[in-house]
C-alpha cells in the first residue's frame, strides 16, 4: 500500500544521516563566510564603488531570508530531501556563475542564487525529526543548528588562506565543489521522508512574504549608505509594514497558508522566534569585531597586528566550540529541557561579551572570547529548533523551522547594519582610510550584551516543557491528547476499525466550518484521541490510518468547558482490481 502522507514519521535511517545533513549545513555556512577575507578589496576586484560592492553580500542575505520559509513549506508539501537537494543545486549553479565572472551584475546574480542554500538548515532539521529515534533527535538537531557556526569558523581561515595565495575566484569553485559533494552524499545516504503536509503551496503568500522581507531588510542593510532618516529608508520601512500586515491578514484567511500564523502565535513558538533574533544579533557581532581588531596594525595603539590567516585561526574556535557543545546540550536538555539550555546559553554569551570589554589587548584574549561565546551561542542555537519542534505538528516542522531560521537571519542583518553604522561613525580617518576605534569595538560589545538581555527576557516567558524536546517531538500525539484533556473543551473518543478494534496512530484532523484545520493529533495505543476546539460551532472530524479507509464525521460543540464523546469507526480499505 502507498504510505499515507501524514502517518507517523518513519524512524529508520542509517547512522550516516546526521553527519551528512550536518555537512550540508556546514556547506551553507561556508557559502556565507566565503567573501569575508576579501570584503575590503571587493570594490577594486569588481571595479566598482564601495556602495555597489556591498550588494554582493546584501543579495545573498536577502535571497536567503526569502528562500528559507518558502523552501521549508515546499519541503513539507513535496518532500524535504527533494527540496534540500534543489536548494543545494541552486547554490552550486550560483557559485559557478560567480566563479566565471568579475562583472558586478553577474556576481550579484550568482550570489543571489547562492542564498537559496539557507533552506538547507530547516529542511535538515525536518528530516531528522521525521526519521531519527527520539533518543538521538536532541543531539542531532543541536549539531544541525550549530553547523552554521561550525562551518563559518572553519571556513574563515581556509578562505583567508586561499584568498592570500590564489585567485579569489577559486573561493567559488571550492564552494561549488562542496555543494556538489553534499548533493551526492544526500542522494546516497538520506532517504526521503514520508511525512507530508496537507494543502497546496501558497504562491500569493510566498510573493507577499518575499516582498515584505525585501522591503524590510533592504533599508536595514543599506541604511548606513542612504541615511537612516532619508526618505528612501523610511519609505521602504513603511512599505514593508503595509505589505506584511496585508500578508498577515491574507495568511489568516487562506485555507493552506505558507505560514500558519496561529501556530506562530503560540507562546512557545512566538518567544522562541523573538529570542532567535537576539541570538542572531549576538552571533554576528563577534564575527564583525574580532577579525578587524586582530588585523589592525599595532601602530594604532590597540590593533593586534595579526595576518588575515592568523586572525581567522584565532576566531575559528568560535565555530569549533559550537560543535562540541552539541552533545553537552543533548544531556542538559534531556534532564532540564530546552528552555533551561537556552537561558544558560544566553547567560554564557553575556559573560563572554562582558569579559570581552576588558580582554582586547592581546591575541590570546580574543581566543578566550571566541571559546566562551562559542559555548554560549552553541547552547542557544541548539535549543531553538528543539523548542520549535516540540511546539508544532510534525507536518509543519519544515515551515516552522524555516521561519525560525529566518528570525536568526533578521538578527544577523540587523546586527550587520547597526554594528557597521557604529564602527563607521566612531572611526578615525587616516590618509583617507577609515580606521575602526577601540571605542567603536566596545560599544559594539555593549550592544550585543543588550541584545542578549532582551533575548533572556524572551526566554523567561517561554512555557516550561514537561520533558526533554526529543521525547516531546516523538510523542506528539500524547502531548496533544494531554492538552485537550486538560482543556476539557473539545472532542474525545476512540478510533476503531470495522470490527470495533482500537486503531493506534490514526491521524485525526479537526476542520472548522471554513474548511481550515483547527487541530490534529494521532490516536494512542488504545485508539483514544482528544482534540480541543477553539470556539463553539460545527466541525468535521477526519480520520485516516494505514490499512483502513478514510472517515469524515460531522459534529457540533457548544463551546462550553466540556468534552463531547465521539468514537470514529474507520471503514475497511477499498480493494481495487
Amino acid at each position: 500500500m502507498r504510505p499515507t502522507p501524514t502517518d507517523q514519521p518513519t524512524r529508520t535511517a542509517s547512522g550516516a544521516v546526521v553527519p551528512v545533513l550536518a555537512f550540508a549545513g556546514i556547506v551553507v555556512a561556508v557559502m556565507q563566510t566565503l567573501l569575508v577575507p576579501v570584503i575590503k578589496d571587493l570594490p577594486q576586484l569588481l571595479d566598482t564603488a564601495p556602495s555597489n560592492a556591498t550588494w554582493v553580500l546584501t543579495s545573498t542575505l536577502l535571497s536567503g531570508a526569502v528562500a528559507t520559509p518558502i523552501m521549508g513549506r515546499l519541503g513539507d508539501l513535496n518532500g524535504k530531501r527533494r527540496m534540500l537537494i534543489a536548494s543545494l543545486a541552486v547554490m552550486v549553479a550560483g557559485a559557478l556563475v560567480s566563479a566565471l565572472t568579475s562583472d558586478l551584475l553577474l556576481m550579484i546574480v550568482g550570489r543571489t542564487l547562492q542564498g537559496f542554500a539557507m533552506g538547507a538548515i530547516p529542511l535538515g532539521i525536518g528530516l531528522m525529526r521525521d526519521m531519527l529515534p527520539r533518543e538521538k533527535l536532541g543531539s542531532a538537531m543541536a549539531l544541525m543548528s550549530s553547523s552554521i557556526g561550525v562551518g563559518g569558523g572553519l571556513a574563515l581561515p581556509l578562505a583567508a588562506l586561499i584568498a592570500q595565495h590564489a585567485d579569489w575566484h577559486a573561493l567559488f569553485y571550492g564552494a561549488a565543489g562542496l555543494g556538489a559533494l553534499s548533493i551526492a552524499l544526500t542522494l546516497l545516504v538520506v532517504p526521503e521522508s514520508k511525512m507530508r503536509a496537507e494543502g497546496t503551496f501558497d504562491l500569493l503568500g510566498a510573493l507577499g512574504l518575499s516582498t515584505g522581507l525585501v522591503l524590510f531588510l533592504l533599508p536595514i542593510t543599506k541604511g548606513s549608505d542612504w541615511g537612516w532618516t532619508s526618505g528612501t529608508t523610511l519609505g521602504l520601512f513603511a512599505a514593508s509594514a503595509v505589505v506584511l500586515v496585508l500578508w498577515g491578514v491574507y495568511e489568516l484567511r487562506t485555507a493552506a497558508p505558507l505560514v500558519d500564523l496561529r501556530t506562530t502565535a503560540r507562546p512557545a513558538v512566538l518567544f522562541t522566534n523573538l529570542a532567535s533574533i537576539m541570538v542572531g544579533v549576538s552571533f554576528y557581532v563577534v564575527s564583525l569585531v574580532l577579525p578587524q581588531l586582530l588585523q589592525l596594525p599595532k601602530a594604532t595603539g590597540y590593533g593586534l597586528g595579526q595576518s588575515m590567516v592568523v586572525a581567522g585561526l584565532l576566531v575559528a574556535p568560535l565555530g569549533l566550540t559550537m560543535m562540541f557543545t552539541a552533545p553537552v546540550y543533548a544531556r542538559l536538555s534531556a534532564k532540564y529541557g530546552p528552555k533551561f539550555t537556552l537561558i544558560l546559553g544566553l547567560l554564557i554569551i553575556a559573560v563572554g561579551y562582558g569579559a570581552g570589554l576588558g580582554l582586547m589587548s592581546a591575541a590570546w584574549q580574543s581566543l578566550v572570547i571566541a571559546v566562551v561565546l562559542g559555548a554560549g551561542i552553541g547552547l542557544a542555537y541548539s535549543s531553538l529548533p528543539a523548542l520549535i519542534v516540540g511546539a508544532v505538528p510534525a507536518s509543519e516542522t519544515g515551515a516552522a523551522n524555516g521561519l525560525n531560521t529566518l528570525m536568526r537571519s533578521i538578527g544577523t542583518s540587523v546586527s550587520s547594519a547597526v554594528i557597521g553604522m557604529v564602527l563607521a561613525n566612531t572611526a578615525n580617518t587616516v590618509n583617507g582610510v577609515a580606521i575602526p576605534t577601540m571605542h567603536g569595538f566596545r560599544v559594539s560589545f555593549l550592544i550585543a550584551t543588550g541584545a542578549v538581555a532582551i533575548g533572556l527576557l524572551m526566554a523567561l516567558f517561554l512555557p516550561k516543557p514537561d520533558r526533554a524536546p526529543q521525547l516531546r517531538a516523538s510523542s506528539e500525539e500524547d502531548a496533544n491528547l494531554k492538552r485537550a484533556e486538560e482543556a476539557l473543551r473539545g472532542f474525545r473518543g476512540r478510533v476503531l476499525d470495522a470490527a470495533g478494534t482500537p486503531v493506534a496512530r490514526a491521524k485525526v484532523t479537526l476542520i472548522d466550518r471554513r474548511g481550515r484545520q483547527a487541530g490534529a493529533t494521532l490516536s494512542a495505543e488504545d485508539g483514544s484521541y482528544a482534540l480541543a476546539v477553539p470556539a463553539q460551532g460545527a466541525y468535521v472530524l477526519a480520520a485516516k490510518a494505514s490499512g483502513h479507509g478514510p472517515l469524515a464525521s460531522s459534529a457540533t460543540h457548544a463551546g462550553d468547558d466540556s468534552a463531547v464523546d465521539l468514537d470514529l469507526s474507520l471503514p475497511a480499505e477499498a480493494v481495487t482490481a
